[in-house]
């Protein structure tokens, strides 16, 4: 288990399996809460649609830097700029309202997406941790893979919980085997430091295989160090050189 990536990881549109990292080539429309990848993002616009291309719900706009743009020019007692700052603060709250939609309709997706909010302190929120592990948790227990590995973080950094690496491993490793790639690379790292080299490689080539750089760097490194064979390492290559052409 856990060799396939999940459901999530593919565009809805185009159905092709989203490059890695999933969250600089893809976004999440907070209007349905699906991934869409980049292409088909640019594709879609270039044809004249600028609403959600799988839900068709119009969408607000926000440019990322304009807020601390907006800030510099406020402090200034810019009147453009407190204007601009009250537009964008009135496009984060409708952002927040369609979260808080599907937050409502017990959407595993929506609910980890706002404890990620909470936990960056972002869309007007004040940083909580203590919301973003309880959200994490009600959404790991509704199904979403993500907010495993956010908890499996949470109590391997002690942010909010009571610091248990075991416990975070427990949850690395469930989403490991639903085919979540950075928890299980995050399993491989683990086991390389309690120098497990064995069961680390055996980590390493898996997430290798579903296009995860990192890992196919780690075993060149094991490979140069002797702890992994050349037939491992071509092998982890190629897997991943399929991996990143089944993503094109």
């Amino acid at each position: 288990q856990g060799h396939e990536r999940p459901e999530g990881d593919y565009c809805p549109i185009c159905t092709l399996p989203i490059p890695l990292p999933v969250d600089k080539h893809s976004g999440l429309n907070v209007c349905c809460m699906k991934r869409i990848c980049n292409g088909c993002d640019v594709a879609a616009k270039l044809g004249g649609m600028n609403d959600c291309v799988f839900c068709r719900t119009p969408f607000p706009k926000i440019d990322d830097d304009i807020p601390a743009t907006i800030q510099k020019r406020v402090s200034k007692k810019d009147p453009l700029a407190i204007a601009l700052g009250e537009k964008y603060c009135h496009f984060r709250a409708k952002i927040l309202a369609m979260i808080q939609t599907r937050v409502a309709k017990k959407d595993h997706e929506a609910i980890n997406f706002l404890g990620e909010k909470y936990s960056h302190g972002s869309l007007g929120l004040q940083r909580d941790m203590r919301r973003a592990v309880h959200l994490w948790e009600e959404a790991a227990e509704l199904g979403s893979i993500e907010a495993l590995c956010h908890l499996g973080v949470a109590f391997h950094e002690g942010e909010a919980v009571q610091r248990d690496k075991a416990k975070g491993d427990g949850f690395f490793e469930r989403a490991a085997m639903q085919g979540h790639v950075e928890s299980r690379f995050k399993l491989g790292v683990k086991e390389a430091l309690e120098r497990n080299h064995d069961r680390a490689l055996k980590h390493y080539l898996i997430s290798a295989k579903m296009g995860h750089e990192s890992s196919l760097d780690l075993i060149k490194d094991m490979f140069m160090g002797g702890t992994a064979t050349k037939e491992q390492y071509a092998d982890a290559l190629k897997g991943y050189q399929d991996a990143v052409e089944e993503m094109k």
